[in-house]
């Protein structure tokens, strides 16, 4: 199941609808990336609106970790000519749909990844804003030419490298452990409600969701619809 496609023109992301058989609470997944062209998040905000509950990824709290991390990807707006912004909620969501954020807290993120080794920890740090120049420099031909294709279940002997890589786990399981125990909440709760719960969430911990859904709770993708994040010009 092919979560965000990279072609030789355009990079798309596919939003998925997971239902059970004997419930009606349905789980819509939208893999986002954090850099974007505008009408990619309009996208993502007209379909939104019409969910009744809306599951947010956003570390808590700041730290100067977090703030370099995330250069890798502020860079790349700063040159109009690229066409691309960066996401903010403030433009992405609407108006009068609750939003819950069970993301972790930026002292929490750091935790994680100050414990791997050293070296690792300080090659990380060094190679996001390095990388974010790149992007601003080149533009979206930057995010075509970078092998960001995911894949739910990683066929290929590098996706499989890739899911073992120790910064990886440091990144995103403690984040995916806390957003499958919101949604295992969600379902306790409101599963009888005929009701649909957005779950946006960067593109790479949704292999995570999808997994955790099927297994722990019994739910299935039944559609998906093709949103087109970005095209070079």
């Amino acid at each position: 199941m092919q979560i965000v496609e990279v072609t030789g023109y355009a990079v798309r992301s596919a939003v998925y609808t997971m239902r059970r058989k004997d419930t009606p609470l349905q789980f819509v997944l939208f893999p986002m990336l954090h850099v974007a062209s505008p009408t990619f998040y309009a996208q993502v905000r007209r379909r939104l609106r019409t969910c009744d509950l809306i599951v947010m990824e956003g570390i808590k709290g700041r730290s100067a970790g977090v703030g370099t991390l995330t250069l890798a990807y502020r860079f790349a707006p700063r040159r109009r000519r690229n066409g691309l912004v960066e996401q903010h909620d403030a433009d992405l969501l609407p108006a009068g749909v609750p939003v819950l954020y069970p993301d972790v807290t930026a002292a929490e993120a750091m935790a994680d990844l100050r414990a791997l080794p050293r070296m690792t920890y300080a090659t990380l740090m060094v190679a996001a804003p390095v990388m974010g120049l790149v992007f601003a420099i080149r533009g979206p031909r930057a995010f075509l030419d970078e092998d960001l294709a995911v894949e739910d279940l990683p066929s290929t002997h590098e996706a499989e490298a890739l899911a073992d890589h120790e910064v990886l786990h440091a990144m995103t399981d403690r984040r995916d452990r806390r957003l499958l125990e919101a949604l295992g909440a969600i379902h306790a709760e409101r599963r009888d409600e005929p009701i649909r719960v957005a779950v946006v969430y960067g593109a790479g911990h949704v292999p995570a969701i999808v997994t955790g859904l099927v297994e722990g709770f019994g739910y299935q993708p039944r559609d998906a619809e093709w949103l087109t994040v970005l095209v070079p010009r």
